[in-house]
């Protein structure tokens, strides 16, 4: 049996039946770079009142493990389809990239390629396209980046908040300078799906309110809104008298029919032989430079991540620690398949410093969002673990999809240092996963 279920009805209509409860019909109507949908996502289905399903990104590195350059590499797409569709560049790279994507050709490296006369400021959505939106501002040659949080930082007031309504933490913050924003130029949300719209129009309406600009753009990787969502950002254009652009890799509709009810008890769980694996604490400190803010358990961030702003010119520097911090993890590889997993927001780094590290290396990261699990082939969240976050207690991280026995080392990248106990129910829970070595990889203390 296979779950979730795809019917083809034509080359750009597709059923996806989700557990035998959720039915989405999905219509392409754009595709300019012919990718192949199966490439890009499968389903689930979510535990969540205000959305019944998921699109689970096989390119985000978040439920699902990744080849890390693949999710660098998504970020690069969207970049020169940004490029060529909305300011009319000619840019060499897109076949290359394209090619690249189809062939999983797993040499990528971050390329700059949007030249300095283009400098927006990009944002990248919490948590999930935290990475996604960090690669795609690689590509410019000039221009600022930060990413919004669901962190509360009590040293800090945010300059922007908004809601995610359908989320399952709605709250968004951003800590940055305000001459990051205080300013008129082109501002580019960056997030990996958009079903109806309302997340970029919240933080929109939001930016506008305060720092007044001409125009918007919005990417994402998935566009499923349907004409009246389109329309409300038709209308916001007008309301506001701005330009709002919008760029995807995949740009469709999609209409979902809950068929039954599913009930959080039905969750399958997996039964294995519990193994202790072999553990080892690493800190990438001298690498990484505080930010001198902490937030939670107390213990400074650091500021290369984008959480707190940064601009082009530090990329190559960035870029260099990165090649420097992985060089040290290198050596302490001793497994032969090696899953590296982010935490939560904290994505891009662990992301590039996986793509850095050698061959059989996959990536993935934790989550807050609560999935379905089910073990049958092609449903989009097969296994879990679940645990309290290091490095806030209080809230609870999940990661999807590692069978027990499926890597044989784990490299665990948290930002700040936390106390060993805090650090045992996610241990307990990665015994179920049967991995000889693990190693606790930090990057403050």
């Amino acid at each position: 049996m296979k779950d979730t279920q795809i019917s083809t009805l034509s080359k750009k209509t597709y059923t996806y039946t989700i557990l035998d409860a959720i039915s989405c019909d999905i219509e392409v109507k754009a595709n300019p770079y012919e990718l192949s949908l199966e490439e890009l996502f499968t389903m689930a289905a979510r535990i969540n009142k205000k959305r019944s399903f998921l699109f689970v990104s096989k390119v985000l590195g978040k439920h699902l493990p990744i080849h890390p350059q693949k999710g660098l590499l998504t970020g690069a797409l969207l970049a020169s389809r940004f490029a060529e569709s909305i300011k009319g560049l000619n840019c060499q790279v897109t076949e290359k990239l394209i090619k690249s994507f189809n062939q999983n050709e797993m040499e990528f490296q971050s390329v700059t390629f949007i030249p300095k006369n283009v400098n927006p400021v990009v944002i990248g959505f919490a948590e999930t396209a935290t990475a996604l939106g960090h690669a795609f501002f690689d590509c410019f040659e000039e221009a600022e980046y930060f990413h919004t949080t669901r962190e509360e930082i009590d040293s800090l007031t945010p300059c922007i908040t908004f809601e995610e309504e359908h989320s399952h933490a709605t709250s968004h913050r951003c800590y940055i300078p305000i001459s990051m924003i205080q300013n008129e130029r082109e501002i580019i949300l960056v997030d990996d799906e958009m079903t109806t719209g309302k997340t970029a129009i919240n933080i929109i309406k939001s930016i506008h309110s305060q720092f007044p600009r001409k125009e918007y753009t919005v990417v994402s990787i998935l566009d499923w809104r349907s004409e009246e969502n389109k329309q409300r950002f038709t209308q916001l254009e007008k309301t506001l008298g701005i330009k709002i652009n919008i760029v995807s890799l995949i740009g469709g509709n999609v209409v979902v029919n809950e068929i039954t009810k599913l009930q959080e008890h039905e969750v399958q769980r997996d039964c294995f032989d519990p193994k202790e694996p072999l553990i080892e604490i690493l800190s990438l400190s001298s690498f990484f430079e505080s930010a001198n803010v902490a937030a939670n358990n107390k213990t400074p961030l650091i500021k290369e991540t984008g959480r707190f702003g940064i601009e082009s010119r530090a990329n190559l520097d960035l870029h260099q620690k990165i090649q420097n911090a992985s060089s040290e993890l290198r050596q302490h590889r001793t497994g032969i398949r090696t899953l590296c997993l982010g935490t939560g927001e904290f994505m891009y780094i662990p992301m590039k410093l996986a793509a850095e590290m050698g061959s059989n290396i996959f990536y993935q990261s934790s989550t807050r969002s609560p999935i379905f699990t089910q073990d049958i082939n092609g449903y989009g969240a097969r296994h879990r673990i679940s645990f309290p976050n290091p490095e806030d207690q209080d809230v609870a991280h999940f990661v999807y999809n590692i069978p027990p026995g499926e890597y044989d080392e784990l490299f665990v990248f948290i930002e700040r240092e936390v106390p060993a106990a805090n650090l045992r129910p996610l241990v307990k829970q990665v015994e179920k996963l049967q991995i000889k070595s693990m190693k606790i990889v930090f990057f403050t203390h």
